[in-house]
């Protein structure tokens, strides 16, 4: 299923069968883009828990996928690979995958609640070419037309320059505690949504 949003990079919905490309994406992109703001042990210990599948995005059908383009040279056949995904959420739970202690998948009310942003990866090989933002524009889209008025995120170092850049405003700095002993620093973001 495809959601239409005019991008250069087509979205569409994550699905169960996703989980494992998913998985393996997250990990690519944490170990990646996340190593000059985190120490290895630091994202090693987000992995699986803070860093991962929440499934309930999947269900929720608040999840999307970018798949790579095919290479117009090569002139074989491949595989597309997943390259970005992303969410939003109309549930308490800020972050986190599925295994995150300390989850509430209550629903949120719109019309006091701020919606939430979700679990932003993208392949290290193809950062920094909209991906993000598409997927953003696409969750920003779909959570207006669900009623909020409003968005909140937790960010990670490197992503809250990008929330920015989308006049997100930093609330709160915190540490999440990881499994490993170890935590890992955080931003709460949040955004009022303009009518349209």
């Amino acid at each position: 299923m495809s959601i239409l949003v005019k991008t250069a990079w087509p979205l569409r919905l994550a699905r169960e069968a996703d989980v494992p490309a998913l998985e393996n994406l997250i990990a690519l992109s944490s170990r990646g883009l996340r190593a000059n703001y985190y120490s290895s042990t630091q994202i090693e210990g987000a992995l699986g828990s803070v860093f991962g599948v929440d499934r309930q995005l999947i269900l929720d059908a608040t999840y999307f996928a970018v798949e790579s383009p095919p290479s117009p040279d090569s002139g074989v056949a491949r595989d597309s690979q997943l390259i970005g995904c992303g969410g939003w959420s109309k549930r308490k739970t800020l972050f986190g995958s599925d295994h995150q202690t300390g989850r509430d998948d209550a629903e949120l009310d719109p019309t006091r609640e701020p919606a939430r942003i979700r679990a932003f990866f993208v392949h290290p090989d193809w950062a920094r070419r909209g991906i993000g933002q598409a997927i953003l524009d696409a969750c920003e889209k779909a959570i207006r037309e669900a009623g909020f008025s409003s968005i909140e995120l937790a960010a990670t170092l490197p992503g809250e320059p990008f929330y920015a850049a989308f006049k997100y405003s930093a609330l709160e700095r915190y540490d999440v505690p990881l499994t490993n002993g170890l935590s890992l620093p955080v931003v709460r973001m949040r955004k009022n949504l303009t009518p349209k």
